[in-house]
Formats: C-alpha cells, sequence, structure tokens
C-alpha cells in the first residue's frame, strides 16, 4: 500500500523517526541503524512497510530497500514480531543477518536486545529451510544456483547463499557479482550486490 515516504524529517526518538510530507506527519518505527543515517531537518525517503493489526496500524521505514527486505524476511518467521525484526536491524546490518543464518551464527544473532537462543536458531532454522525447500522445488533455479556456484571462485559461492537467505535467487545476484572481485570478505560481497539490487 505504501512504498515509501519522502519529505523532511521533523523528529527522531529511540527507534522512531517522524517524516512530514504535505503537511502530514508520518511516524516511522525504524531501527538504530536507520536513525544513524538520518539528519534532522533534512530531506530523507525512508522505504515502508504497514504492519495492521486488529489493535493497531503500524508503519516502519527503512534507509534501504536492503533493510526492508530483510525485515520482511525475519518477521515471515513463526514468533518474530515486528518488534524482534526491528532488534535484530538495530544490532546487525542485512549483510550481516545473510551472513549469520548462512553460518548458522546463533551467537550473533542473540546480540540483538530481546533475542534469546531459541529465536535464534528459529531464524536460522526457518530462513535455511525456506531457501532450501525453494531450490529444491524449482529444477531452472537450481541449475542457476549449481551453475552459478561452479562458474566463480573464491567467496562468491558463500556469497550466493547469504543473499539466497533473504530471498534473492542466483540468477538475480550471480550477473552482479560476477563482476566483483571474488577475493573480497563474504560481508563486502553482500553488501555490494545489495547496493546495485537497490538501483535497479
Amino acid at each position: 500500500m505504501l512504498y515509501s515516504v519522502r519529505g523532511k524529517l521533523i523528529h527522531t526518538e529511540s527507534s522512531l523517526a517522524v517524516v512530514e510530507c504535505g503537511g502530514v506527519g508520518y511516524s516511522c518505527q525504524t531501527t538504530m541503524n536507520t536513525l544513524r543515517t538520518l539528519k534532522l531537518g533534512s530531506e530523507v525517503m525512508l522505504y515502508t512497510y504497514l504492519n495492521v493489526r486488529e489493535d493497531a496500524v503500524d508503519l516502519f521505514g527503512f534507509s534501504t530497500k536492503a533493510e526492508l527486505d530483510t525485515f520482511k524476511t525475519l518477521i515471515s518467521v513463526s514468533g518474530v514480531g515486528p518488534k524482534a525484526g526491528i532488534a535484530v536491524l538495530s544490532e546487525l546490518s542485512p549483510e550481516q543477518v545473510a551472513m549469520a543464518i548462512a553460518t548458522d551464527d546463533i551467537k550473533t544473532i542473540t546480540r540483538a536486545q530481546g533475542i534469546g537462543k531459541k529465536i535464534a536458531q528459529r531464524i536460522i532454522l526457518e530462513l535455511k529451510d525456506k531457501l532450501a525447500k525453494s531450490v529444491a522445488s524449482d529444477d531452472s533455479l537450481k541449475s542457476v544456483a549449481q551453475g552459478a556456484a561452479n562458474a566463480v571462485t573464491g567467496n562468491i559461492p558463500k556469497a550466493i547463499e547469504a543473499l539466497g537467505v533473504l530471498g534473492y535467487s542466483p540468477s538475480d545476484v550471480s550477473p552482479i557479482l560476477a563482476l566483483l572481485d571474488s577475493s573480497l570478505p563474504v560481508e563486502q560481497l553482500i553488501a555490494q550486490t545489495l547496493k546495485q539490487m537497490g538501483r535497479q
């Protein structure tokens, strides 16, 4: 319904940014990582997610498309609500979330406030299962994934797997990764790919 809001940043507080658009102030719940990129009084643009419940309608805003996509991926996990998604992305970048899931790094995810070991395990288990099922159920996707992994060296196969956790198919990311230096750290490969994806 609401893809984004653009306007003057008129107020911020912990996990909240208010953007004035056409005389209306939109209160967007957000992450500490997004808040660090915003400057009070300046024009900003946030990618948004509208969460409708029986007792409330909440608007969430993010400075990058990658952060929004990661947020939606996290809250698709059973037992992980918007509050937990914001907590994870206040502590970790989208690249760090992808790497933690791809490498079964429970400890990194539990760095987020209010995220215990059980929730972290569920996030890793469900998102890795979703990735495995999507590849297994799609022969064309499986062949692309295998081809991409065989065609590249260095850290690119790991980056492809981590980006798959966030919902990006090998066919989407392989052309971008093929142009990057395969010896770069995995997180840097993920970050550069997400940046390019956001421009498309």
